[in-house]
């Protein structure tokens, strides 16, 4: 079956940056099962697999705009500390939602000086090119369950 918008689609994928590092990948574990067309996927990657059919293997290199990205200044903020009140010890490294114009979105604290605090609201891959390896385990039509909730349910998807 070919790949197509409201078809669950289960993958194999390994993502690597430009140095050949892998940063996530599948192997090992389930394939990822997502509905093609939810925006569930970056979008490069996305269209790249649009009409391929199962058993598939491609490769693919995303670049930042249909990634994660491209890094944008005007997301990093001091804040003090106390704007994140009962979030325990701020520390380097550690995550946080917040509601912004373009509705949620995650923080990470990237310096902690005094009682002021670095937010980067930029996406850890962000300005990134992605280098995909996938493989096409299955495609299958979406219930209208799943079509509903926007998620793929059962194996390799989400459990309510």
């Amino acid at each position: 079956m070919e790949i197509a918008a409201d078809r669950v689609v289960t993958i194999h994928y390994t993502l690597k940056d430009d140095n050949g590092a892998v940063l996530d990948s599948s192997a090992g574990g389930d394939p990822l099962a997502y509905i093609q067309g939810h925006g569930n996927l970056v979008s490069g990657l996305e269209k790249a697999l649009e009409g391929k059919q199962d058993g598939n293997t491609l490769s693919v290199v995303v670049p930042p705009a249909e990634g994660y990205g491209v890094r944008d200044e005007g997301l990093i903020q001091r804040v003090p500390k106390r704007a994140l009140q009962g979030s325990g010890e701020i520390k380097k490294g550690m995550q946080f939602q917040a509601r912004t114009d373009d509705g949620m979105r995650l923080f990470t604290v990237t310096t902690v000086v005094g009682d002021m605090v670095t937010l980067d609201g930029n996406h850890p891959l962000a300005d990134q090119r992605l280098h995909f390896d996938v493989t096409i385990v299955g495609v299958r039509e979406a219930t209208a369950e799943e079509l509903e909730h926007g998620h793929v349910h059962g194996a390799g998807g989400h459990h309510h």
